[in-house]
């Protein structure tokens, strides 16, 4: 750790005993060495790695996802990670009741959660909190199809500015399936979609929080990591990985699994739409461009702490970080 002056827990409280809940959000593009940087802090410090990766949810998806391998996930508790099959579907709003769920199981265990990931929308709604909205309405919404067969799209819009005039104005007159949620929400409700999504609950309120995003300062370190990671995965045989996958007879490209980047553009290559180095130039070149997403999400939150992933010192930095903002009195 270059000789920095750490200040390490000395071990946890006991179940049940006092302390505060304290949670440390450890976030960055792809390729940015997240992984291997929590593994180093939760050997400092009684953290649990609580995965923000909408990937690695899925079980048979290990090495394109970079998943911490099982010696890992057994030095060190990792959560959410092989909890569904591809086949199923996996949301922001299932990820944050897991989260909250674990969370309390981290506390009552004496110990502190670390979210670790990318998915910058699974960390916005953890902050931000979910709008509790109702379940889908078949019967309401097959109503308010027919009334548009017969209106035009254009006079349900009129009719939902008439009882959500903020969801309107949001919502473009074209945008049928939007007008039709909105609609659908206040019908089945009696409150209009815009109150409700105003009334969120943050998964994180009076929790003490810690964020930091960890991204390298020079773009092209960020590019060529991607690139080499890539080139690592179908080494390893990431190829063979997705063959299996796609063998499957309840799987298909439009799966959210199999749409993840790599994923998606190996299954093309295999399903002879492309050659492999063309399949591998469009992997690469998508997660660069989910990268650039991802820190254009980050530089939203003002509340974190920037770090360079590429410093020869960046753990230490980050374990002193930790120290001296109090940490150690969670």
């Amino acid at each position: 750790m270059g000789g920095a002056s750490i200040r390490p827990l000395r071990g946890a409280p006991p179940c049940g005993a006092s302390q505060r809940r304290g949670a440390v959000l450890l976030m960055g593009p792809t390729g940015a060495g997240k992984s291997d940087l929590a593994i180093q802090l939760a050997r400092e410090f009684p953290f649990e790695i609580v995965s923000v990766d909408s990937a690695l949810v899925y079980r048979g998806m290990d090495i394109g996802t970079a998943k911490p391998d099982l010696d890992t996930r057994r030095k060190v508790r990792h959560h959410l990670i092989d909890i569904r099959d591809p086949a199923a579907t996996y949301s922001a709003g299932e990820f944050v009741a897991d989260a909250a769920a674990i969370m309390e199981d981290i506390w009552q265990r004496g110990r502190q959660p670390l979210f670790v990931g990318g998915t910058m929308l699974y960390f916005h709604a953890l902050s931000a909190g979910i709008a509790a909205l109702p379940e889908a309405n078949i019967g309401v919404r097959a109503e308010i199809d027919a009334r548009a067969a017969m209106a035009g799209w254009a006079e349900m819009h009129r009719e939902l500015a008439v009882v959500d005039p903020d969801a309107a104005a949001r919502i473009h007159a074209n945008d049928s399936q939007r007008i039709q949620r909105a609609l659908e929400v206040y019908k089945v409700t009696g409150h209009p979609i815009s109150r409700l999504q105003r009334s969120r609950v943050s998964a994180l309120a009076g929790v003490d929080v810690r964020e930091f995003a960890l991204a390298p300062l020079d773009r092209n370190i960020l590019h060529g990591r991607i690139q080499s990671r890539f080139e690592a995965m179908l080494a390893a045989g990431f190829v063979e990985e997705v063959r299996a996958l796609r063998e499957r007879s309840d799987l298909h490209a439009e799966h959210p699994s199999m749409r993840a980047v790599g994923y998606r553009q190996v299954w093309r290559y295999l399903a002879g739409q492309c050659r492999l180095d063309e399949a591998g130039e469009q992997a690469i070149a998508a997660t660069r461009q989910l990268a650039k997403r991802q820190l254009t999400w980050l530089r939203a939150r003002e509340g974190a702490t920037w770090f360079d992933s590429a410093h020869p010192d960046v753990a230490s930095q980050i374990l002193n970080a930790l120290s001296e903002g109090g940490i150690s009195q969670w």
